[in-house]
């Protein structure tokens, strides 16, 4: 089944402007939130999305993107890690992150790698529906409200099972508040 983003993508190999800025158009805003959500700095976080758009136009021809989104919000969250890594931290920036470096080396993505992976292990063994509704959150980027709509419960019941989940996450991990709070976070 070909998806409308298979055929921007593929419309973007061929140098279509206009598939370029429908994906543009149907991003960039998402991006922007979850991006502002992490650093408070509007002229950074649309720093931020340019380089990741220009990227992936720059990329067009050889990209193998198989799935658009998350492809997307990946490459949002590496932005993120560099910027935390290049620049120096505000007083807000240190409170909020407690200081991580995530300066990603091979080491260290090898060990983001493991964790990421013990963390989906734990998230596989939440009850079903709340599996379901943090996999959406957390995975698929969709907002509480999106959730709600698409599973017919209210926006109350979906931040109810968030909360859950990362409580029995955060219970089985044992993980220091702050990277716990960048590994869901930035999910």
């Amino acid at each position: 089944m070909i998806t409308e983003d298979s055929r921007l993508l593929k419309g973007m190999k061929e140098e279509d402007n206009a598939s370029f800025k429908a994906v543009y158009d149907k991003y960039a805003k998402a991006l922007f939130f979850y991006a502002h959500n992490i650093i408070k700095d509007r002229a950074v976080c649309e720093d931020i999305i340019q380089e990741v758009f220009i990227s992936l136009w720059s990329k067009r021809k050889s990209n193998t993107i198989t799935s658009l989104k998350p492809y997307l919000f990946q490459a949002v969250k590496y932005q993120i890690f560099n910027h935390f890594r290049n620049n120096k931290f505000s007083k807000e920036d240190l409170t909020r992150l407690n200081i991580i470096d995530v300066s990603m080396n091979v080491s260290q993505k090898l060990e983001y790698s493991e964790l990421d992976q013990i963390i989906r292990d734990y998230v596989a063994k939440l009850p079903k529906r709340c599996r379901h509704i943090f996999v959406l959150s957390r995975y698929q980027h969709k907002s509480n409200k999106e959730i709600a709509e698409e599973l017919e419960i209210s926006v109350q019941a979906v931040k109810n099972q968030i909360s859950k989940a990362l409580a029995f996450l955060r219970s089985n991990l044992q993980l220091e508040d702050a990277v716990f709070l960048c590994l869901v976070l930035l999910h």
